[in-house]
């Protein structure tokens, strides 16, 4: 007989709309924080301290709450992907670091995240996050993710040969080369999630700056305030329909 117990995470199942979501929480990110810092034109280092209080509030509530709470989540995760958004923008253009110098550290700041997770407490799988410490290592670990990504996606956007429209294809390529070795090899699960997290950030950073670049950049010059309302309507309805369970740890 099997006495394993099953206990509730502080986070969702990874299913396809958790994907989805991820992605549409992404882009929101990358015209939200687009939109406070130039369309509002409030700088970068404004704009990441408003970002940066948010965030604090958003996780404080997710780590208080006893239990998995699917909009509360998802609120986190944007405000996540805003302060990014910001954040990467004010270390490569108005610190001067550059792309290449900025995804550089934040790379580095990444994997120290996952490797002291790791020492301390055995594993960085996403199921595993129960405990305020878990979460801890887990928020950090996603708000270096976040931000790396927009680096990288701002990079590639930038980048003469790409563009908007190539960097897009070369990032969704990537995560569905993720896909398939995970339907189709042994490759730890983990590490396959953690990657394609990683590379959802500069797909929706990509796709954020096509929608409200200008038309002579090779974007559609939406305006960034109904673009990011769009994409936080869409957000809200699949979170409403889709009924989000917590993923379960296994002890």
């Amino acid at each position: 007989m099997n006495h394993q117990t099953q206990a509730l995470s502080k986070v969702p199942e990874v299913t396809f709309i958790f994907w989805v979501i991820k992605i549409l929480a992404t882009t929101l990110g990358e015209t939200g924080g687009d939109a406070l810092s130039m369309s509002m034109d409030l700088g970068y280092l404004l704009s990441t301290g408003i970002f940066a209080v948010i965030f604090i509030i958003a996780v404080s509530a997710q780590i208080a709450a006893q239990k998995f709470n699917a909009s509360v989540y998802w609120i986190t995760i944007i405000a996540t992907t805003t302060l990014g958004t910001t954040l990467a923008d004010f270390a490569d253009r108005s610190l001067g670091i550059g792309y290449t110098g900025g995804a550089t550290i934040l790379l580095g700041l990444l994997l120290a995240s996952l490797f002291t997770w790791h020492r301390t407490l055995g594993t960085i799988a996403v199921n595993s996050v129960s405990s305020p410490k878990a979460e801890i290592f887990y928020w950090v670990t996603i708000m270096c993710s976040q931000t790396l990504g927009t680096a990288l996606g701002d990079w590639a956007a930038d980048t003469e040969s790409l563009g908007y429209g190539g960097a897009t294809l070369i990032f969704s390529v990537a995560l569905a080369l993720i896909a398939l070795t995970y339907y189709f090899t042994k490759i730890s699960r983990t590490i396959l999630f953690w990657a394609a997290f990683i590379l959802t950030r500069p797909l929706g950073a990509a796709v954020g700056d096509f929608l409200d670049k200008p038309i002579n950049n090779g974007g559609l010059e939406l305006s960034r305030y109904s673009a990011s309302a769009a994409i936080f309507i869409v957000i809200a309805l699949c979170i409403f329909f889709s009924k989000q369970k917590a993923a379960q740890k296994i002890h």
